[in-house]
């Protein structure tokens, strides 16, 4: 395995968490100074960057009193596509 497919899966795995962490922020109504917290806004910093460009041409999808980001599912489809292609 090389090391561009290795940072390819880490990137997919780091965007997951992301994710994950991220509904449980918000539906877990965790507290401010929580570590929980500190660890998705870390996540946040390394991969909001790369979504942006995605958010900016795909706008969320309004479901009732929310909305429904497909970026990450964009990103991480890419991410794939691109690791079907190089490894």
């Amino acid at each position: 395995m090389s090391i561009v497919c290795l940072i390819i899966t880490l990137y997919v795995y780091v965007v997951v968490i992301r994710i994950i962490l991220g509904m449980v922020i918000e539906f877990g109504r965790i507290p401010w100074g929580h570590p929980v917290r500190r660890i998705g806004d870390l996540l946040g910093k390394a991969v909001d960057p790369v979504l942006a460009p995605i958010r900016a041409i795909v706008p969320a999808l309004p479901m009732g009193g929310m909305s429904l980001d497909l970026s990450p599912l964009i990103l991480i489809f890419g991410l794939v596509l691109v690791s079907r292609f190089v490894c």
